[in-house]
C-alpha cells in the first residue's frame, strides 16, 4: 500500500516528537468473525471502519484503558484481554502506537453505546467498508491461523507424511512449512509440490523453508528463512507471505524492519532434538516480543494444548513439528 497525503502509512524507523498512545481490542468470536465499529462524525476518518478501542490516558496501562474504552463505548467488561502486536502509523495530523490485544471471551453484549454503528466481519466476506488504512495490517495479521505446522518428513517418510497431512488438514490445519533439508534438489521440488497441491485443496498456505525460488516454481504461498538468512536479508523476498525464524529481539525487530509477514521465536521449552540445550521459558518469551509489530509463533517443546498459555503471554500461536503429526 503507498501512502499519500490524504491516508495513514504504516512506519517503522520514525522519531516523532509526540506519539498517541492508542489501546485496541480484535473481539474475536467462536466462528471467527471479528468486531468492527465505525468512526462517528465529529471524529477524523468519519465513517471509516475501525477495531474499538481508544486513547491511553496518564497513569493508565494499555491493558487498563482498553478495559475502560470497552466499557465506555461498547459497554462489555474483558478482563482477559491477550497482548498481541503494537504498532505505529503516521496520519497527516498525528502519530499513533497502536498496542492491540485480541479478545476471545467478555461478559455483556456488545452495543455502540457513543452512537458508533458496530458490525460482525468475517476476513472472507469483510462488507464494510472504508476501513481504516491503519488496520489493514492488523486485518492480513488476523488471517493467520493460530496453529503453524512443520513438515516432517525425515522421521515418517513421504508416504506416511503425505497422509498424516491430508487428515491434518481434514482436521482444520491451515499453515504449514515444508523444511526437508535431507531431500536432494530435485526430490524437493517434486515432494513440495505434492504437499502445495494436497494443501491447497482444502484452502492451506504454504511455506517453503530457506527458498524463495522453489516456493515460486512449486506454487507455494511464500519462504520462511532461518536466522542466518534473516541476518544476511536486506530487502523483503518478493513473495506473497513472508517469515523467519527469530532467537534474540534484534532478529525479531530487523524480521519487521523489513515487512514480514510473522515470525517464530525459540526454543520456548525443551526440546527432543536439543536436550540439555539452553530454552527461554514463557516468562522471557513474553518479554522479547513486548512491542513487537509482527505475530510471533512459539515453537520449541510445545504441545497443541499449549496454545492458550502462548496466546496469554502474547503469542499469535504455537508452532508444532512432531507434535503436528501425531
Amino acid at each position: 500500500m503507498t501512502a499519500s497525503i490524504n491516508s495513514p502509512e504504516y512506519t517503522h524507523n520514525m522519531t516523532p516528537t509526540k506519539i498517541i498512545e492508542v489501546a485496541a481490542a480484535v473481539l474475536i468470536r467462536a466462528d471467527g468473525s471479528f468486531l468492527l465499529a465505525q468512526r462517528p462524525v465529529g471524529k477524523p476518518y468519519p465513517g471509516y471502519w475501525e477495531f474499538p478501542g481508544g486513547k491511553i490516558e496518564a497513569g493508565e496501562s494499555p491493558h487498563q484503558a482498553l478495559c475502560r474504552e470497552l466499557h465506555e463505548e461498547l459497554g462489555i467488561t474483558a478482563p482477559l484481554a491477550l497482548p498481541w502486536l503494537t504498532r505505529i502509523f503516521r496520519y497527516p495530523t498525528a502519530t499513533v502506537r497502536l498496542h492491540v490485544f485480541r479478545v476471545f471471551a467478555w461478559a455483556g453484549e456488545p452495543q455502540g453505546l457513543e452512537g458508533q454503528q458496530l458490525s460482525w466481519q468475517h476476513l472472507a466476506q469483510l462488507s464494510v467498508t472504508p476501513v481504516l488504512p491503519g488496520n489493514a495490517p492488523l486485518l492480513r495479521a488476523l488471517s493467520l491461523p493460530t496453529r503453524y505446522a512443520i513438515s516432517n518428513a525425515a522421521e515418517l517418510g513421504n508416504e506416511e507424511f503425505l497422509r498424516r497431512l491430508d487428515i491434518a488438514l481434514q482436521n482444520g490445519l491451515r499453515l504449514l512449512q515444508v523444511r526437508e533439508p535431507h531431500l536432494s534438489a530435485p526430490e524437493r521440488l517434486g515432494f513440495t509440490r505434492e504437499v502445495v497441491t494436497l494443501a491447497h485443496r482444502y484452502g492451506a498456505r504454504v511455506m517453503v523453508n530457506g527458498d524463495a525460488e522453489l516456493a515460486m516454481h512449486t506454487g507455494a504461498d511464500g519462504v520462511h528463512y532461518s536466522g542466518k538468512q534473516l541476518q544476511d536479508c536486506s530487502t523483503r523476498p518478493a513473495v506473497e507471505w513472508c517469515a523467519a525464524s527469530c532467537h534474540s529481539t534484534a532478529e525479531l525487530k530487523h524480521a519487521s524492519e523489513l515487512g514480514f509477514d510473522f515470525a517464530v521465536l525459540s526454543p520456548v521449552l525443551p526440546t527432543l532434538s536439543h536436550p540439555g540445550a539452553a530454552h527461554l521459558g514463557w516468562e522471557r518469551f513474553a518479554e522479547m516480543i513486548t512491542g513487537t509489530a509482527l505475530p510471533v509463533y512459539a515453537l520449541g517443546g510445545l504441545q497443541p494444548d499449549d496454545l492458550a498459555v502462548a496466546q496469554q503471554h502474547g503469542a499469535h500461536g504455537i508452532a508444532l513439528l512432531r507434535q503436528a503429526w501425531i
